[in-house]
C-alpha cells in the first residue's frame, strides 16, 4: 500500500501473509521516567492527597466519598460546586487594569528621571524645558500603552476563539460541556486525542495509553490501569489508576471520575509557581544600565558645577538654575520618545505578517537572533498525505490490501495519524457498504516495542480474523507465509530479502513504507 506526501513524499505498505498497512517508526529506547516526589523542592508543586487516596480506594467506595454515582451528578449538584471550588482553570497571569499598565510603563528610569527633571524645571520657572520633557514623557508613555493594549486585546480575541470541552456524565446522560464547567465528582468520557480534563481516577477502560510527556518528560506513552495501588512508596506519576490534567489520551478509551479541578490539580500547582511578573529582556536591562550610568554621571557633575559657580560667582541663585541647565543638558530627553517610536515601528510590520507583540520590548529580541529554527510542516509541506498505491508481494495493485488496510484505519481507537487518514480518505475505496458486514471484536494497540498494532474482526463469513499493521522490517521477521493470488507460499529469506530490498528503494524515494498481515 503506498501514500504520497502533497509535496512529494510517499508511503508504501506491502502485503506478506495477506494485506495490511502500518505506520513506520524507528525503534527508540524506552526511557525511565523520571521520578517526581510529592513534595519537591518548592512546597507548592504537589500532586493532592485527594488524588492520592483515591488511587488506593475501589470504584464504589470512592464514589461514594465523592457524592457521585455512574450515572453523574444532576445538574443542580454541580452548580453548587463549582460555586465552592471555582471554574476548572489553572492559574494565568492576572489581567491588568489600565493604570497598573501605566504605572508599569512609568517605572522606567530614564521616564522617572525625565519627570522628575520637568517638575523641577517647572518650579524654578523654566517652563518651556519642563514643557518639553513633560511631553516627551507623555508621548513615550502614551505610545507604548496604546500598541501594548491593542496587543493584548488582539491575543484575547484569538483565546476567546479557542473552546476546549470535555464529555460528561450528567443525569445519566453523556454530553459536551466547557472544560471550565467541571467539578470534582463529574463523571467524563475519555476517547484517543482527548485532553484530560482535571486530576481523575480511572473506573473503567479499554487499552488506553496516556501521553505524559508534558509532565515527566516522558516521550512515549504510558499504560492505564484502572485497579487500586496499595502502595505507599511510589511517586504521584507513576500511578498508573490516575490521570493529571495537561496530558492526553493516545490511545483506547475510559470513564473516568474527576477529583480535583483548577488550581488543586498536579499541573495546577506547577502554573501558580511559575506566574508572576516577566524577567527583563536584555533590551531593558542595557536600557536600565544606560540610565544609571547618566543618573550617576549627574550625581558628580550636577552638585560640582553647582558648587564650583557658587564659590566663584556668589550667586547660588544662578548657580543652582546653571546646575539644573547642566542636568537637563545631560538627560537625553528624545531617548525615551525614539525607543517607543522605533519599538511601536517594528510591532506594527510584526502585525502585517500576522504576529501580535503583546510587550514592545520584545521586539529588540527578534532583531537580535542570529539563528531562527521553525518547523516546516505547513510552509514547506501541507501536512497531508495522499494514498498512492496499494499493491501485493509481487509489487502489483491490490484491492484486498487496501480492505484490509482500511479496516485496519477504519476500526483502531488510537489517533488517527496522517497515513490513516490518506488511507480513510483515498478515492479507491469507495466501499462503505463492505465497512458495515464486518465488525470489530477486539484491539491490540500500537506500542513503540513491537512497533505494530493489531485489530481483530468479524469479516461477512462469521469468522475471526486478524489484521496487523506496523513498521515493514517487523511485519516481514514475524510473517511466516505470503500471500500472492490467492496462493500462499513459504516466506523464506529470498523473499524476506527482496520485500526489503524494495522496502529500502522505496524509502530511499521519499516514500513512507506500510506493511500488513492477516
Amino acid at each position: 500500500m503506498t501514500t504520497q506526501d502533497a509535496n512529494g513524499t510517499a508511503a508504501v505498505s506491502e502485503d506478506d501473509a495477506g494485506p495490511a498497512t502500518a505506520k513506520l517508526t524507528l525503534p527508540q529506547a524506552h526511557p525511565q521516567e523520571p521520578r517526581i516526589p510529592n513534595k519537591t523542592k518548592n512546597q507548592n508543586i504537589r500532586v493532592s492527597a485527594a488524588v492520592l487516596n483515591a488511587a488506593r480506594q475501589d470504584a464504589e467506595a470512592l464514589l461514594r466519598d465523592l457524592g457521585t454515582t455512574l450515572a453523574g451528578l444532576s445538574e443542580t449538584e454541580a452548580e453548587e460546586r463549582a460555586r465552592a471550588t471555582g471554574p476548572n482553570e489553572i492559574a494565568q497571569e492576572r489581567k491588568q487594569g489600565w493604570p497598573i499598565r501605566i504605572l508599569k510603563i512609568i517605572r522606567n528610569p530614564l521616564v522617572i528621571l525625565l519627570t522628575i527633571l520637568s517638575a523641577v524645571s517647572f518650579l524654578t520657572g523654566d517652563a518651556r524645558a519642563g514643557s518639553v520633557m513633560a511631553l516627551m514623557v507623555a508621548l513615550s508613555v502614551g505610545l507604548r500603552f496604546f500598541q501594548e493594549a491593542r496587543a493584548d486585546a488582539a491575543a484575547e480575541k484569538l483565546k476567546a476563539m479557542i473552546h476546549v470541552t470535555a464529555t460528561v456524565v450528567r443525569d445519566g446522560v453523556a454530553r459536551e460541556i466547557p472544560l471550565r464547567d467541571l467539578v470534582p465528582g463529574d463523571l467524563v468520557k475519555l476517547a484517543a486525542g482527548d485532553m484530560i480534563p482535571g486530576d481523575v481516577r480511572l473506573l473503567s477502560l479499554k487499552d488506553l495509553f496516556v501521553s505524559q510527556g508534558s509532565l515527566t518528560g516522558e516521550s512515549l506513552p504510558v499504560e492505564k490501569f484502572h485497579e487500586p495501588r496499595t502502595e505507599t512508596e511510589i511517586s504521584p506519576t507513576e500511578l498508573n489508576n490516575t490521570c493529571f490534567m495537561g496530558t492526553s489520551v493516545q490511545s483506547g478509551t475510559a470513564t473516568a471520575v474527576v477529583i480535583t479541578t483548577g488550581v488543586h490539580t498536579y499541573l495546577g500547582s506547577m502554573a501558580r509557581s511559575i506566574t508572576g511578573d516577566r524577567t527583563q529582556t536584555s533590551f531593558d536591562q542595557g536600557l536600565n544600565r544606560f540610565t544609571w550610568l547618566m543618573m550617576r554621571f549627574m550625581a558628580v557633575m550636577v552638585p560640582l558645577v553647582f558648587l564650583i559657580n557658587g564659590f566663584t560667582k556668589h550667586d547660588w541663585k544662578a548657580a543652582f538654575l546653571f546646575a539644573l541647565a547642566v542636568a537637563v543638558g545631560l538627560t537625553p530627553e528624545m531617548l525615551p520618545m525614539i525607543v517607543s517610536v522605533c519599538l511601536s515601528k517594528g510591532a506594527l510590520a510584526m502585525s502585517r505578517k500576522r504576529v501580535i507583540v503583546k510587550r514592545l520590548n520584545s521586539i529588540q529580541n527578534f532583531g537580535a537572533m542570529d539563528v531562527l529554527c521553525t518547523d516546516k510542516t505547513g510552509t514547506l509541506t501541507e501536512d497531508r498525505v495522499v494514498l498512492m498505491r496499494h499493491c501485493d508481494v509481487a509489487g502489483r495493485e491490490s484491492d484486498a490490501v487496501l480492505l484490509n488496510g482500511y479496516l485496519i484505519s477504519y476500526f483502531q481507537t488510537g489517533l488517527k495519524n496522517l497515513l490513516d487518514r490518506a488511507i480513510l480518505d483515498s478515492t479507491d475505496f469507495h466501499a462503505k457498504a463492505t465497512i458495515e458486514k464486518y465488525q470489530k471484536l477486539d484491539e491490540l494497540p500500537f506500542d513503540f516495542t513491537r512497533r505494530m498494532m493489531s485489530v481483530l474482526v468479524q469479516d461477512p463469513e462469521g469468522q475471526a480474523v486478524l489484521l496487523t499493521k506496523g513498521a515493514p522490517e517487523e511485519i516481514f521477521l514475524r510473517c511466516t507465509q505470503s500471500e500472492l493470488d490467492g496462493k500462499l507460499s513459504p516466506m523464506d529469506p529470498e523473499r524476506v530479502v527482496g520485500l526489503k530490498q524494495g522496502y529500502d528503494s522505496l524509502s530511499s524515494d521519499g516514500f513512507r513504507v506500510l506493511a500488513v498481515a492477516t
